[in-house]
């Protein structure tokens, strides 16, 4: 039976840095602190998790392993952030700002000082970080993002601010890139026309009205449409994907945009 476009289910996830009144077109639960709406990944996708995240606190300082780092009961993680919405002095931190020794991780993850070790970047809608695994990182209050990442729980805390959650210092400090990160990792949306981000595990397009010939024959695999403002529609008019939701689509040939003014679709790298 050939794939037809359909809806992914979602998910709510409470989070003690979350934020009881969402931006439209969510709602939290009355008495909720919703973190996370993470949109469950489909079997032809498994690979590729797609959530939106709501902050109102500081989260931890963490990290999360590679592929190749990771344990048996672990799993490797890649990801990625767009910046959808901000408030004023909303932060982000990415990487260290010089090169630190695992000791010197260690020490400051056990003293707090991790944090100022940190490089905290401005955030703005639409800049856009990718996050190799193994970068230390920590993300600040007043911000809406998109997620994409491989699909994997697996997150060690190397330093959470007081709070009575777990750390993981000996596999985050194993794991942990004690480098800066790279610039070219950092962009925004109007830098990079309909090509995001082009990973090892996952692709980002952004789409504008009709998708280019080149986009078009890029994807004819299976693939997430994420629309920001505007509907997606499926050509054979059995689905529309409106603001809020994730689809999932048989390839791009097989939707339609012209009601459509940010979209934000992700292909799994099935070459990785």
């Amino acid at each position: 039976m050939s794939l037809k476009t359909r809806h992914l289910s979602t998910r709510m996830v409470e989070k003690v840095w979350g934020c009881d009144v969402l931006p439209a077109p969510f709602s939290a639960p009355d008495g909720s602190r919703i973190g996370e709406i993470w949109f469950e990944p489909p079997e032809e996708m498994a690979e590729v998790l797609v959530k939106f995240l709501f902050t109102s606190q500081k989260l931890s300082v963490q990290v999360h392993p590679s592929q190749n780092d990771a344990l048996p009961d672990e799993a490797g993680k890649d990801e990625c952030w767009v910046v959808i919405a901000a408030q004023d002095e909303a932060k982000l931190a990415v990487g260290f700002k010089n090169e630190v020794t695992r000791e010197e991780i260690e020490r400051a993850a056990i003293d707090g000082s991790i944090e100022e070790m940190l490089v905290w970047h401005p955030a703005k809608e639409g800049d856009i970080f990718y996050l190799p695994a193994g970068t230390v990182h920590a993300i600040g209050p007043g911000l809406t993002l998109v997620e994409v990442q491989q699909t994997s729980s697996t997150t060690f805390r190397l330093y959470d601010y007081g709070r009575p959650r777990e750390l993981h210092l000996e596999r985050a400090v194993a794991v942990a890139n004690g480098s800066p990160h790279k610039a070219d990792l950092r962009s925004h949306v109007s830098e990079r026309g309909e090509r995001l981000i082009d990973g090892p595990f996952f692709r980002i397009d952004r789409i504008e009205g009709r998708p280019s010939e080149t986009m078009l024959n890029s994807h004819d695999t299976p693939l997430l449409v994420l629309p920001l403002m505007g509907t997606v529609g499926a050509n054979d008019r059995g689905t529309t994907i409106a603001p809020g939701e994730c689809g999932l689509a048989p390839n791009l040939a097989s939707l339609d945009f012209r009601d459509a003014d940010c979209t934000l679709l992700v292909s799994s790298r099935k070459d990785a």
